[in-house]
């Protein structure tokens, strides 16, 4: 009778971290960073349809990097838990927190799970407060850690070069315009030291929770010449609505059909 084959439990979870670790870095970063009104969200996507960067709730944003599938289903739960919990209680009661425990909750049981692989997903869930001393960003691993970042953070793509490079240089009540620069910025440099790329607004996505916003939805997305003049400097453009608004998804809607493919392939870079 043949011995069967053994893992020990450790080596195991060391494999399927590795596992998830490198398909996260295949896919491009996500800056997310505190200005003075509020919290930006910068990605590298040039899909207008496949978003990196949605909104959850009120005051509640989501960012994502790794595979489509996987953290597009992530984001339509976490949707349909704020509407729930808001509707059954109160509004004030959905907190990034709260929605940031329903995530570990979800990673961590598939991550433990022997029958399915981990999710290759990394996720920031950030809430805009009354004071930049009330911003809440929360980063979540594929195995559910809960990480509390202050003032900015990255993932994806060459996410340790970016964001050592982007924590020396940040620095509280930043203007929008400097905070999109600096994080473009960020995004664009070499991590080998070479000459950093040439980013375009039709290359990135952006979104900020804007804590100046008179609506009670503090979400919306920087797009066309609103962002192109605030990448050249215009602090001026971050007080008008976008000329190029795009409704995400109401609550409750239906996930697209997206075939098992990494968010490279699907922006078709």
């Amino acid at each position: 009778m043949s011995t069967p084959f053994y893992v020990s439990p450790q080596q195991a979870m060391a494999d399927r971290a590795e596992y998830a670790r490198k398909g996260i870095a295949r896919g491009r970063s996500v800056v997310v960073l505190t200005y003075a009104d509020g919290i930006a969200f910068v990605a590298e996507n040039t899909s207008r349809a496949l978003h990196k960067v949605s909104e959850i709730y009120d005051k509640i944003a989501f960012a994502a990097v790794g595979r489509y599938n996987e953290f597009e289903n992530l984001r339509i739960g976490g949707v349909r838990y704020a509407d729930l919990r808001g509707y059954s209680y109160d509004r004030a009661d959905v907190t990034a927190r709260g929605l940031a425990n329903v995530y570990a909750q979800t990673l961590g049981t598939i991550f433990s799970s022997v029958g399915e692989k981990p999710y290759e997903v990394e996720l920031i869930v950030a809430e805009v407060g009354r004071t930049t001393d009330d911003d809440q960003i929360y980063r979540l691993t594929p195995d559910g850690s809960v990480v509390d970042e202050q003032n900015s953070v990255v993932v994806g793509g060459n996410a340790d070069s970016i964001g050592n490079y982007l924590g020396q240089r940040h620095r509280p009540g930043m203007g929008l315009a400097e905070a999109l620069s600096l994080a473009v910025e960020s995004l664009a440099r070499d991590p080998n030291g070479g000459t950093p790329r040439a980013l375009t607004p039709e290359q990135l996505e952006v979104a900020v929770l804007d804590r100046a916003r008179p609506q009670q939805r503090k979400f919306k997305r920087v797009l066309g010449s609103q962002l192109a003049r605030l990448l050249a400097g215009d602090e001026a453009a971050a007080d008008a609505e976008s000329d190029e608004e795009l409704p995400d998804a109401p609550a409750g809607a239906q996930a697209p059909a997206v075939p098992e493919e990494s968010e490279e392939s699907a922006e078709q870079e």
